[in-house]
């Protein structure tokens, strides 16, 4: 009962870091050196513009979903009602926090179940972690997270970082593809592979597309950096070991940008960019680089504290934001979007290059 007792005192200790203290990324998502071109003649108006895509199964109204964020305590389970419910007000898609918490405590199951009750027709991605399935989990702990809240498709996170610099963590990653791939045989959903704030190389989606994922988010460096975060937490406790090291690796991984790319450039796979995502423009942007729907957490989650209202307006103003570029691009529907020609430069076009890309290319050939 204790050890439970200590991860649902983590996850409001997340939560509260999250909300009060800097846990910011220092560097960028690599979107301020993508360029859109502007279509003075669009030939299309503003009323025909078209978000809607499918994913997973499910019709988004637009390709926004609010990235995994928290469950397990009564404060969660707030935030989780009010942005399940504006996500069905507006047909977006959402993702769950790590259900650990409630296989190991069903108690706290209702923190979760509330976001398919407040969100009955929408996408809703179940999460379980890497080092879980490392350490023996599988298909029925899979199953009940997926039964829990009436999942769509399953989400796995991966993050090594997190776990590495966590106060008590658990950096178990042994064997976890080949468990990647016992589960998108057994499973009936889709599996995405879900980073935590540090991307995720070609390297690393080809593998998985090999074992059968479906999807993969992104989640790159330019967000919420958990580094940061464990930070904080160790600083508190006294840890000075971890406190150091979080500080050494606030900013480790790949610009979300970059991840985006990468990714979608070498696999078939489904991308959501998410990670340090904030505006219309860096949806449009993510998208027109080869995501095909874009995540966001941390600002959704300071407005779902403040109450649906905020939420509500802050969702609307991105998707009005978003669905402008659109028009101002001459993208009537997402797959042209996606056409969109797009020029990376500075640091972002510098990376691509040492990694075998050539930016230059990259946006002729979609002219």
């Amino acid at each position: 009962m204790s050890s439970v007792t200590g991860i649902e005192r983590r996850k409001e200790r997340h939560l509260r870091l999250s909300l009060e203290e800097n846990v910011q990324a220092d560097i960028g998502t690599g979107f301020e050196d993508v360029r859109l071109i502007h279509r003075a003649l669009p030939e299309i108006d503003l009323e025909e513009v078209s978000m809607e895509i499918e994913l997973f199964g499910k019709r988004l109204v637009s390709p926004l979903i609010v990235s995994a964020i928290t469950g397990g305590t009564e404060f969660a389970k707030g935030v989780n009602s009010t942005l399940a419910s504006v996500v069905e007000e507006h047909g977006l898609g959402i993702g769950v926090g790590s259900q650990r918490i409630a296989l190991e405590e069903p108690s706290v199951e209702h923190t979760f179940s509330i976001v398919r009750e407040n969100a009955p027709s929408s996408l809703v991605m179940g999460n379980i972690g890497c080092p879980q399935l490392s350490m023996g989990w599988g298909v029925e702990e899979a199953r009940r997270c997926i039964d829990m809240i009436q999942a769509d498709a399953l989400a796995i996170h991966m993050n090594p970082l997190q776990e590495a610099v966590q106060v008590g963590g658990e950096a178990r990653y042994r064997g976890v593809l080949g468990k990647v791939e016992k589960l998108v045989r057994e499973l009936e959903v889709p599996i995405v592979m879900k980073e935590t704030g540090c991307g995720i190389a070609r390297e690393d989606a080809m593998n998985l597309e090999a074992a059968g994922v479906e999807g993969l988010e992104v989640s790159g460096v330019g967000g919420t950096s958990w580094a940061a975060v464990e930070h904080h937490v160790a600083r508190v406790e006294g840890k000075r070991d971890q406190e150091a090291i979080g500080e050494a690796l606030w900013n480790w991984g790949i610009p979300t940008a970059i991840s985006v790319m990468e990714t979608s450039a070498s696999t078939d796979l489904k991308i959501i960019a998410s990670g340090g995502m904030r505006t219309g423009v860096e949806m449009a942007k993510a998208i027109a680089l080869g995501a095909d729907a874009v995540g966001i957490a941390g600002p959704f989650l300071e407005k779902a504290v403040q109450g649906r209202d905020a939420l509500r307006e802050h969702i609307e103003n991105i998707l009005l934001e978003f669905r402008t570029v659109m028009f101002l691009v001459g993208a009537r529907d997402i797959e042209e979007l996606k056409r969109a020609r797009a020029i990376i430069l500075g640091r972002t076009a510098e990376w691509l290059r040492l990694r075998g890309f050539e930016p230059k290319e990259y946006a002729m050939r979609k002219i």
